[in-house]
């Protein structure tokens, strides 16, 4: 098997087309279709439906990818596994988290972590929970921190915390006004405010637009944006509400005195955090110490 043809073949797969892949790799597009003929002529198979869009993988394609997978894993444990043994306490450890988690966690974490291994590179990915789950499973990194359901057989996954997802108000909104601050609500107190919402694919989006869709509410969203810290910013200086995981709430946002809170009532709307890793990765004492680090926060933020 060829490591670097199996490179490209899955970009291709993740960008969904062999134009969009070669844009992102700066690699031709006759150069890809080479590659894809290469691999196809040593499986003695196609691995791409034709004229499909997005790209589709035949059988024989999930076979290869599955079997690069593997390849992908037990290179990275061997490099791993080496490298602890040849160059004791030093290393890279690579993570992929959210922008706004890396602001909620990190700070907590890095100091006591580089205080241990002082000579422990960590290299962030920052992307949604999505982009970095795929990342985890492709190789791309070691760890991920996100916010999903733990849907795939391939990960584990182990449980940071839970969050509830409160509305933000500004109090000088009607509702505000009419409800006394940290009273639960239903999401239709607040159908006749301004919304700022966070933008699509985003975990905290999808719980919101379950709520308007089973209270059967069309927000007047004045503004979209893919950042809780521009959402927070912002209903803290305009009339409007926002829908928000409370642990992003802090104490100094909460000090400014500009907004109430409402836990909501009638749809489940708690979020999970795990930290997650291949179940098949070999993780070096720093990646195990670095995970019982955001483990141990998460139960900090629970007491």
């Amino acid at each position: 098997m060829n490591l670097k043809h199996a490179q490209y073949i899955m970009e291709i797969i993740k960008e969904g087309s062999i134009t969009n892949a070669s844009k992102t790799m700066h690699v031709s597009q006759p150069a890809l279709s080479q590659t894809i003929k290469a691999v196809e002529k040593y499986l003695g198979a196609p691995i791409f439906l034709r004229n499909t869009n997005p790209i589709v993988l035949t059988e024989a394609g999930k076979k290869y990818i599955a079997a690069v997978k593997q390849v992908i894993t037990i290179s990275s444990n061997l490099l791993h596994e080496v490298a602890d043994i040849q160059y004791e306490g030093y290393g890279t450890l690579r993570l992929g988290i959210p922008v706004q988690r890396a602001m909620q966690m990190l700070p907590a974490v890095m100091p006591i972590f580089r205080q241990r291994y002082p000579h422990i590179k960590l290299q962030i990915h920052e992307a949604g929970s999505n982009i970095t789950e795929n990342e985890v499973l492709n190789g791309g990194v070691d760890l991920a921190i996100l916010t999903t359901t733990p849907t795939n057989d391939e990960l584990k996954y182990e449980l940071v915390e839970t969050e509830d997802v409160v509305l933000v108000a500004n109090k000088m909104t009607t509702l505000a006004q009419r409800v006394k601050a940290g009273t639960p609500i239903h999401i239709t107190e607040a159908k006749n405010e301004e919304f700022v919402s966070i933008t699509e694919g985003h975990n905290v989006r999808r719980v919101q637009d379950t709520l308007f869709s089973v209270y059967e509410i069309k927000p007047n969203v004045i503004l979209e944006t893919s950042s809780i810290e521009v959402g927070k910013r912002l209903v803290s200086a305009m009339e409007a509400v926002f829908i928000c995981p409370d642990v992003y709430l802090d104490d100094y946002f909460l000090s400014q005195d500009k907004c109430v809170l409402y836990p909501l009532l009638g749809v489940a709307n708690k979020r999970y955090c795990y930290v997650c890793c291949r179940k098949d990765a070999y993780l070096s004492p720093y990646a195990r110490a670095f995970i019982e680090l955001i483990r141990t926060l998460g139960k900090t933020r629970k007491e």
